[in-house]
């Protein structure tokens, strides 16, 4: 059974940084394309970043050139670099994997940037 376990949310301001990680178990990680999606209060969820298994990534348009998503499938993780952090990017920041078309959600980490 696949486990994400997201960390290194937390409460920033306007401008600063983050990285958000997520430890995948029980899966094929190598092979599975990985993501971050985001959810703020009273909208929906929404991607932010994928990876696939060759390192090509996609982006949504309001993180590209301010977000990186990165992998290590020597250590079944996945990040996201989050720098020049905006109060809109505040949201519950989800994992994701997807592996033959099977979909797995980490439980989500709060990310707060005060303006």
């Amino acid at each position: 059974q696949v486990q994400l376990v997201e960390s290194g949310g937390g409460l920033v301001q306007a401008g600063g940084s983050l990285r958000l990680s997520c430890a995948a178990s029980g899966g094929i990680f190598s092979i599975s394309t990985m993501g971050w999606y985001r959810q703020a209060p009273g909208k929906q969820r929404d991607l932010v970043a994928s990876i696939n298994s060759s390192g090509g990534t996609n982006y949504a348009e309001s993180v590209n050139g301010r977000f990186t998503i990165s992998r290590d499938n020597a250590k079944n993780a996945v990040y996201l670099q989050m720098n020049s952090l905006k109060p809109e990017d505040t949201a519950v920041y989800y994992c994701t994997q997807r592996t033959w078309g099977l979909d797995y959600w980490g439980q989500g980490t709060q990310v707060t940037v005060s303006s």
